[in-house]
């Protein structure tokens, strides 16, 4: 599933063009949202079946070599741990990622380069080296070594940014969080599982849903309100100074924290701070703190802030 993080910052990201564009249409937004959203869940499966072609171009460059005119003793006897590599075959093998692909017909072609790239870095590190020379790597092995592909040489590829930036507007900011949902799936896969085995889903449940929602649309709704209310604990600031993203970061914390009675408030403050450590200024997360900080403990005051469920009621955030 898609984490919450990555929720908030799609709806940050639609709400920034929404509030940019004069006479915007609401409901045009949300089905961009959603696609957006949509778009990150197509890279998880992308993604996936990166490393099978990554690994299909190891298993093509060992039947190259055997065809040499005069092929050496390594070539004729190459190992095979990578290519017979116990998760990869689990996720070659898995009905849904193969309905998946099928339907939305994804496909590296275009890239062998970048494929060629990503493994060549990959067979010269000291992990790969050590799992390729093991007589007998055990299935943890097998696990360790994908995790550490994707980690070590997908992760950080440049080239594989370009060619994301490139298929899609809505991937920039998507593959370090979906590269942390593939190694979630990868951690739980277990040995002999059969070829059924759901891969992650787009959202844990309903609930994920209704939240994307509720942000969304009360920010719109509330988006005055919520400015003046800001610009009010704001005191040494003119809100015209403030930057715009981090008064959106705000007014998003705001909803979530009034509407959503089932997010503790020390939450929602730490997530819109690291949020803002990605897309704003240096300063801004302890600005955003500050100000939300003193909003929180004003509107739980005034009882506009109350949460329920077990361990929420009477929450203190400044005791968290």
């Amino acid at each position: 599933m898609l984490s919450r993080r990555l929720l908030r910052i799609k709806v940050m990201q639609i709400l920034y063009a929404y509030f940019q564009r004069d006479n915007d249409d609401l409901q045009l937004s949300e089905k961009e949202l959603f696609q957006s959203i949509f778009k990150a869940y197509q890279l998880y499966h992308y993604l996936l079946l990166l490393i099978l072609d990554i690994r299909n171009y190891a298993t093509n460059k060992i039947e190259i070599a055997k065809n040499k005119f005069q092929p050496t003793d390594k070539d004729l006897n190459p190992s095979k741990r990578f290519t017979n590599n116990r998760i990869l075959i689990q996720i070659e093998q898995n009905k849904q990622l193969k309905k998946f692909l099928n339907d939305y017909k994804f496909s590296w072609v275009n890239y062998p380069e970048l494929i060629k790239k990503i493994f060549n870095k990959a067979v010269c590190s000291k992990e790969f080296l050590k799992y390729a020379n093991e007589k007998e790597p055990g299935y943890k092995e097998d696990k360790q070594i994908v995790i550490d592909i994707f980690t070590d040489y997908i992760a950080t590829n440049e080239d594989l940014f370009a060619s994301l930036e490139e298929q899609s507007i809505y991937w920039n900011d998507d593959i370090e969080f979906i590269i942390s949902m593939i190694i979630k799936t990868i951690g739980n896969f277990k040995e002999n599982q059969n070829d059924t085995k759901p891969l992650a889903s787009l959202y844990k449940n309903d609930d994920d849903i209704e939240f994307v929602k509720t942000l969304f649309r009360k920010t719109i709704v509330n988006h005055q309100t919520n400015k003046a209310l800001i610009s009010t604990f704001a005191k040494n600031w003119k809100i015209e100074r403030i930057a715009f993203i981090d008064i959106l970061l705000m007014e998003m914390a705001l909803v979530e924290a009034i509407e959503m009675d089932f997010i503790p408030t020390r939450v929602t403050l730490n997530e819109y701070i690291e949020i803002s450590k990605f897309y704003s200024t240096e300063k801004s997360g302890l600005f955003i703190n500050g100000i939300l900080d003193k909003i929180f403990t004003h509107l739980k005051a005034e009882n506009k802030i109350v949460k329920k469920g077990r361990g929420l009621i009477g929450e203190d955030i400044k005791n968290n």
